[in-house]
């Protein structure tokens, strides 16, 4: 059963290098413990340019690690605060006089006022 390594673009570009600065593809395989399909198709990948776009992905995806971990973590400091209010409202005192509902307040009383 075979295994399943990645790569990085750096290490695929040097075995391109090495492998077009002149040893044969059998033996540099074996040093490398690459197949020799594999890195066919890196010299393939080398020709049409695609290591460049890989790397100009990567560093787009470095680029955006640390904003998208501060973001993390305010959301996960949000998450926290939420859930220390919802506690504070589940254990707060409840008003003694009457009844209290969330979105309607407290209930209205009548006041004599009106009534002369």
């Amino acid at each position: 059963m075979s295994r399943h390594r990645s790569h990085s673009t750096a290490f695929k570009r040097q075995v391109v290098e090495e492998y077009l600065a002149g040893e044969t593809l059998h033996a540099f395989g074996r040093r490398h413990d690459l197949s020799r399909n594999l890195i066919r198709i890196w010299l393939q990948k080398h020709e049409t340019g695609a290591f460049e776009e890989e790397a100009v992905a990567a560093d787009l995806v470095q680029e955006y690690e640390a904003p998208i971990a501060a973001l993390e973590r305010l959301v996960g400091k949000q998450a926290m605060e939420l859930e220390f209010l919802k506690r504070a409202l589940r254990n707060a005192p409840r008003a003694r006089s009457g009844a209290t509902s969330v979105i309607t307040g407290p209930t209205s009383s009548t006041s004599p006022k009106d009534a002369s």
